[in-house]
């Protein structure tokens, strides 16, 4: 039986979001290795460990990307010394995480984001997309770990799209941000944020927004625009998500 233009054109629709989930599925089996839990440890601590957000790895394999205000400012003790130490938790598969030591190369408190070096062997990193790239309507997915680790520390993955690019100007998290680097940057005035048609919670903060079909990240999602406790968050989401845009990574990185 010969097949009209019309057949072909819908048997591709019926396929197309098959494809579109196959896609996803590895993406998402590629991205797991390089999104990591930002927290803290302290020997004394019940529990030891916290968790403070979600990172990714990026450039070399040995730099993480956070919002800056999941960052402890206490986190001051060394390797083997008593106190809090800020760390990272790598993902190794189903139920198996490497703690590593972290530091602070940059912040930009202006915009929520930090960048961290992590010891040990370098991780796989995550591409960057280009800037021009990103439109409202795309595609997009996030991982991270919400609600902190009430859900277990597994990543977990949400998808949307990117429903409006719009601006805003964020407070610093905490006073002690305002240098004077921070406070030039807000008086420079709004800058562009993306808002995404998906829920993210507690504990998906530093988290990185990605293209469905590509994985490139386009974003980092930021929790200071969501206000609430845990437990809003849980009966009453907003529904409303922010990602601070992939532009001020990359210059995040360009200045380490």
């Amino acid at each position: 039986m010969k097949l009209t233009r019309r057949d072909w054109l819908a048997l591709l629709a019926v396929a197309a979001p098959t494809l579109a989930q196959a896609d996803l599925v590895a993406v998402i089996a590629r991205a797991k290795p390089s999104v990591v839990i930002v927290g803290t440890f302290n020997p004394t601590d019940n529990p030891r460990f916290a968790l403070k957000g979600t990172g990714f790895v990026a450039a070399e394999g040995n730099l993480v990307v956070t919002n800056a205000h999941v960052l402890t400012p206490q986190a001051t003790a060394r390797p083997g010394e008593p106190g809090t130490r800020q760390v990272v938790q790598v993902w190794r598969g189903p139920r198996q995480w490497e703690m590593r030591e972290a530091s602070v190369v940059r912040v930009d408190a202006a915009r929520d984001l930090a960048l961290l070096r992590v010891d040990g062997t370098p991780l796989p990193p995550m591409a960057l997309a280009d800037p021009a790239s990103v439109n409202e309507g795309m595609s997009i997915a996030f991982i991270g770990f919400p609600i902190g680790g009430v859900l277990g520390y597994a990543p977990v993955t949400h998808r949307g799209i990117v429903s409006s690019i719009t601006t805003v100007a964020l407070p610093a998290a905490r006073p002690s941000q305002l240098n004077e680097a921070a406070v030039r940057r807000l008086s420079e005035g709004p800058f562009e944020i993306y808002q995404l048609d998906a829920v993210a919670y507690p504990g998906n903060s530093g988290g990185p927004v990605f293209n469905a079909d590509t994985g490139e990240v386009v974003g980092v999602i930021s929790m200071v625009m969501v206000k609430g406790t845990r437990e809003s968050a849980l009966s009453s989401p907003t529904g409303l998500t922010y990602a601070i845009p992939v532009q001020f990574v990359r210059e995040l990185l360009e200045r380490r």
